[in-house]
C-alpha cells in the first residue's frame, strides 16, 4: 500500500505570501479610501496637495488606467491569499495584478499631467517600486508553479 507523501510548504512561501497579502492590503485600502473620496485620508497621504485637486486628478485618468488600478490592487490581494493557500491560481491573480499595475501606473508615469503640489519620491519613484514589486510577486508565483509548490 502506498502512503501519500505531502510535501512540506517552504518557509519562503509563507513569508512571501504574508508580505504579498499585507502589501496589497494597503493598496486596496488606498483604493477604497480614494474611491470613497475620503479627503482626510488623501490630505494625510499627500501633504501639501489639495485633496479635491488630487481627486480631480484621479478622476481624469482614462478608463484603462482606472481599471488597471483596480485590477492591480485587488488581483494582488487575491494573489497573496492564493499563495498562502498554495493554489496555482495565485500566478494568474498576480499576473493580472502586474498587468493592472503596468496599465494604471504606466499612465501615471508616462501620460498623466503633474499633480499640483505633489513632489518627492512618493509621486515620482513609488510608481516604479510598485510595478517592480508586482512583477516580482508574479515571477515568484510562476516559479512556485513550475517547481510544483503551488497546485
Amino acid at each position: 500500500m502506498q502512503q501519500a507523501v505531502s510535501a512540506r510548504t517552504p518557509v519562503h512561501l509563507w513569508i512571501v505570501g504574508i508580505l504579498a497579502t499585507l502589501w496589497n492590503s494597503f493598496g486596496c485600502y488606498d483604493y477604497v479610501m480614494t474611491r470613497m473620496r475620503n479627503t482626510d485620508y488623501i490630505a494625510a497621504a499627500m501633504p501639501g496637495v489639495d485633496p479635491n485637486a488630487a481627486l480631480a486628478w484621479v478622476d481624469a485618468f482614462p478608463f484603462y488606467a482606472q481599471v488597471g488600478w483596480g485590477l492591480g490592487v485587488w488581483g494582488g490581494l487575491l494573489g497573496g491569499i492564493l499563495l498562502l493557500m498554495r493554489s496555482r491560481w495565485a500566478m494568474w491573480a498576480l499576473g493580472i495584478s502586474f498587468l493592472g499595475a503596468l496599465l494604471g501606473l504606466g499612465y501615471q508615469i508616462l501620460l498623466a499631467p503633474p499633480l499640483a503640489g505633489a513632489a518627492g519620491f512618493m509621486m515620482t519613484g513609488m510608481p516604479y517600486v510598485i510595478i517592480a514589486i508586482a512583477g516580482a510577486f508574479f515571477v515568484y508565483a510562476r516559479a512556485m508553479v513550475k517547481n510544483g509548490v503551488l497546485r
